[in-house]
């Protein structure tokens, strides 16, 4: 068995494909601090994640390489981080990485000072330099030679750059504050962003950014630009026509390397899945084409089926390459097809999914996708829809079944608190706006499994492995768990999770919120180590915490009515303005926030007996309706626990036959109650 460093004990997945590297890799903490400081060395940290392609890259030709390993062992302290483990770190020294080079990315590579701070960072380094790219070789005799005959010029590079870092963490609120003008100018930068061909935004490398298609779903909600939907649904079609979604197995490949979502990224990530099925939820629900509801559902399928844990939770990732090859697990020749389907069936399913004799892809292999619409090919090979249908069904699960039996890519099975909470948001929205109710069932397991796995004396935790629970939650697990509970209590009605997520908020203002200047940190107090505690707001691939703490804050104001809510959301704002206000387009699901506060927002109250098939039958249709900037609440005079969270229930009457009686307000103000259903879908058509 080969040597094995300090990183054997871990639980990541990441960390323990470097456990037997030659390289002495340290994990994040005391021990590689304490011997950098006594042996007056560098760090040198690297940060990925097992999923990624190019981290992979840089172990084969460098951290396996005894060369590197030996002169990496003399002359540095080596410490290697999970990014999805630990986004603390990971942030931290991202903007160090921007603010030295202008860029990021993973895997990241960072030089650190004993204290912490970094002094130089890039991200991949091939070995040997090539193409103007510095080798790693070089890099480190480099700065190995800089740390012996000047570290002082290396120290005040060090405190140089954490000074920048620490200043972008000031925001100073904008004169105007934000308004809906801010609204109105994203919607430009997006629609100037557009691509008209292929959809989605700017052009190679081309990411799905979901929260930018909610945005535009919300715009388009609050101004019927029908421009704006249909940007939506022209992004929203051609990712699922492309190679970016699994044409084979279903589920979203993480990016696209090209600008027509030709050739992806092939991880796979749970986040990416939880915010595409709340894009796809949302056009759904904005145009009742069901098309949008059926990827909703095969996300689900997929998720189901290869990324949920025995008892609820989810899986955070699936790896890009099998056999050391990126993507081979999703490529095919019409040779296969043929064999598999027989020569004329399996000629058929090739035209449609481009599956070409040259390839579409690397090596003479094809990537599956669609360039003709399902219906219009099969009109075009002279095939009833229906009968095209049940073939090509028949196909892909023949297809399926074959590719089940190659060596799949590595999965990486660790439960993070906040991805979970992503993706029992995205289940409940779903369940809410088709009523497929396995939707529910699947949040309701993964919530009961975060609740009794993750919660340790009070406090959440971050990560869950083979059953080991670890890490200290970071913003993004509260807000993140909170949003899913919101939408779990708004699927469900069950008051528990209204409560839940009270609770969850109460501990996220009390931990990370800046009581002296307002938004919330990313990190507890006392955090180790880090040189300082960030605010993040940038929605990135994953809406930033910030982002979705505003949400949830301002719907639990709606819900309970207590103004201390409005108050702190009012605070957030005005402190993120300023960086908001320089480019909106970077921050559409804080807008989505903004937006709800903004108003018009509308509070609906039904009033009713829960367990009556009228009142059930009212809810379904308020919350199929399209209507953003909405709380929902289900009062049954019988329930105590929303009586205590919600007092102002009590002053809503009860009809005296029962009968479900809806009561809708905006702005502190109700319009008269409504008992006739037919009467409400007229109201919704016009919220």
């Amino acid at each position: 068995m080969a040597n094995q460093n300090h990183l054997k004990g871990e639980k990541s997945p990441y960390l323990l494909q470097h456990a037997t590297n030659p390289v002495d890799w340290y994990p994040w903490g005391a021990a590689a601090f304490e011997k950098a400081r006594s042996e007056n060395k560098p760090v040198f940290l690297s940060i990925g994640y097992a999923t990624c392609h190019w981290c992979h890259v840089m172990a084969r030709e460098s951290f396996e390489d005894q060369e590197v390993a030996d002169f990496l062992n003399s002359h540095f302290v080596c410490i290697k981080v999970d990014r999805e483990e630990r986004p603390d770190i990971d942030a931290t020294y991202m903007a160090a990485c921007q603010v030295l080079t202008g860029q990021g990315g993973w895997p990241l590579s960072v030089f650190l000072a004993p204290d912490a701070s970094p002094f130089y960072a890039g991200t991949y380094f091939p070995k040997n330099g090539r193409f103007g790219m510095p080798g790693f070789k070089q890099v480190l005799e480099k700065i190995a030679e800089l740390w012996k005959s000047q570290p002082w010029k290396v120290l005040s590079a060090g405190k140089k750059v954490s000074e920048i870092i620490e200043k972008g963490n000031d925001a100073i609120p904008h004169s105007a504050g934000l308004t809906e003008r801010t609204l109105e100018v994203a919607f430009s930068q997006l629609r100037g962003a557009f691509d008209e061909t292929w959809g989605g935004f700017g052009n190679a490398p081309k990411f799905p950014t979901p929260h930018h298609l909610t945005f535009l779903l919300m715009w388009f909600h609050r101004t019927s630009e029908l421009i704006a939907l249909n940007m939506v649904k022209k992004t929203l079609l051609a990712m699922r026509s492309g190679g970016v979604f699994d044409q084979i197995g279903f589920g979203f490949h993480r990016y696209s390397v090209d600008a027509s979502w030709h050739v992806p990224h092939f991880e796979k990530m749970l986040y990416d899945q939880a915010l595409l099925m709340m894009a796809y939820t949302g056009g759904f629900q904005a145009t009742n084409d069901n098309n949008y509801a059926d990827v909703s559902k095969e996300i689900f399928t997929y998720i189901q089926r290869d990324m949920t844990h025995p008892n609820g939770g989810f899986y955070s990732a699936e790896d890009a390459d099998s056999d050391g090859k990126e993507g081979l697990f999703y490529l095919w020749t019409p040779r296969e097809v043929r064999k598999l389907l027989g020569k004329d069936r399996g000629e058929l399913i090739c035209r449609f999914f481009n599956i070409t004799e040259g390839g579409n892809f690397e090596s003479g292999m094809s990537i599956p996708r669609i360039l003709t619409p399902s219906d219009v090919f099969a009109s075009e090979e002279g095939i009833p829809v229906e009968e095209w249908d049940n073939i090509l069904g028949r196909a892909r699960q023949t297809l399926f079944n074959a590719r089940e039996k190659r060596n799949h890519p590595m999965k990486d099975d660790k439960i993070l608190t906040s991805w979970n909470g992503l993706m029992i948001a995205a289940l409940s929205s779903a369940a809410k706006a088709t009523q497929y109710t396995p939707y529910l069932e699947a949040a309701k397991e993964a919530e009961e499994f975060l609740w009794h796995t993750m919660i340790k004396e009070h406090r959440l935790y971050h990560r869950y492995r083979d059953g080991d629970v670890a890490i200290e939650g970071f913003l993004e697990d509260y807000a993140f768990l909170a949003w899913g509970l919101l939408e779990l209590y708004e699927s469900s009605f069950n008051s528990k999770y209204l409560e839940k997520a009270i609770e969850i908020n109460r501990e996220m203002i009390k931990h990370f919120w800046d009581e002296g200047n307002g938004g919330f940190f990313f990190t507890r107090k006392n955090t180790s180590y880090l040189p300082q505690r960030s605010k993040e707001i940038y929605d990135g691939a994953i809406p930033s915490a910030n982002s979705i703490a505003l949400s949830v804050i301002i719907r639990l104001g709606h819900i309970t009515g207590e103004s201390r809510y409005h108050e702190m959301a009012n605070e957030l704002t005005n402190y993120f303005s300023s960086k908001v206000s320089a480019f909106p387009m970077g921050y559409t699901q804080f807008l989505n926030g903004l937006s709800h506060a903004l108003g018009p927002s509308r509070e609906i109250v039904v009033v009713g007996d829960r367990n009556s098939r009228k009142t059930l039958e009212v809810v379904e249709k308020i919350q199929k309706a399209f209507v953003p900037n909405k709380v929902v609440i289900l009062y049954d005079p019988v329930d105590k626990v929303l009586k205590r969270l919600c007092p102002y229930l009590s002053n809503y009457p009860v009809s005296e036959d029962h009968t479900p009686v809806i009561y809708i307000c905006e702005k502190g103000t109700c319009q008269k109650p409504i008992d006739d259903p037919r009467e409400l879908e007229e109201v919704l058509k016009h919220l």
